[in-house]
């Protein structure tokens, strides 16, 4: 029997956003959940099992959803790095959250492999906790390095039409990946830290894409 999809539409799995982790929760309403039919979903926790046809995860929130496997599923290894590796004109993604200067303090920090440069371009929300965003831009040349500020370092992030400042506190995950499926029986373990992509097809919840931390790290998107 396949999870109810109240389960791939939880709060916990939806409203509260990743990438990855980070802070305590926000006192503010959740976002918006979107249907599951609509576009893909991100669930966030623990592999409790794994065959060649499905994957069973524990979600942040407690509850178990077992999901079929998308034929050739990607599987990316998130690993952490430290921040000193992005430099001006590095593309990153950071999840954050708003502040009241018009700053945005991060959450977790991701930097892109250069193949994967201009990947979701831009400044959106995001759904690892209430009122966070994601922003996917290039390390403004500005500076030689990021600049440090009271509460962290500090990046200029700049997008296609836009630009946002962002401070990166000390304790925040700062993580890069890279391709994971030949690597596939050390890293999809009962026990390892995930995120999926997931998606309703034909009435069936299906794993699209996973990100997944070796030896209990945890993608922090």
């Amino acid at each position: 029997m396949h999870a109810p999809l109240s389960r791939l539409l939880s709060a916990s799995a939806l409203a509260v956003l990743a990438l990855v982790g980070a802070a305590a929760q926000a006192q503010a309403p959740a976002m918006p959940t979107p249907s599951i039919a609509e576009k893909p979903v991100r669930l966030r926790g623990t592999l409790v099992r794994v065959d060649a046809g499905t994957l069973t995860l524990k979600e942040r929130g407690g509850e178990v959803v077992t999901l079929a496997r998308a034929p050739a599923m990607p599987i990316s290894e998130v690993y952490p790095i430290k921040l000193s590796a992005i430099q001006p004109g590095s593309y990153i993604g950071t999840a954050a959250v708003p502040q009241p200067d018009g700053s945005q303090r991060a959450l977790e920090v991701v930097v892109f492999p250069e193949a994967a440069r201009g990947t979701a371009e831009g400044h959106f929300p995001w759904d690892l906790m209430p009122e966070s965003t994601m922003t996917n831009a290039t390390v403004s040349g500005k500076a030689a390095a990021p600049k440090t500020v009271p509460g962290g370092q500090q990046l200029v992030l700049q997008y296609k039409g836009g630009e946002k400042t962002v401070i990166v506190p000390a304790d925040v995950p700062v993580v890069t990946f890279k391709p994971g499926n030949a690597d596939e029986k050390a890293l999809l373990v009962p026990g390892a830290k995930v995120l999926v992509n997931a998606q309703l097809k034909d009435g069936q919840p299906v794993a699209l894409r996973v990100n997944v931390g070796r030896n209990g790290f945890a993608p922090p998107m």
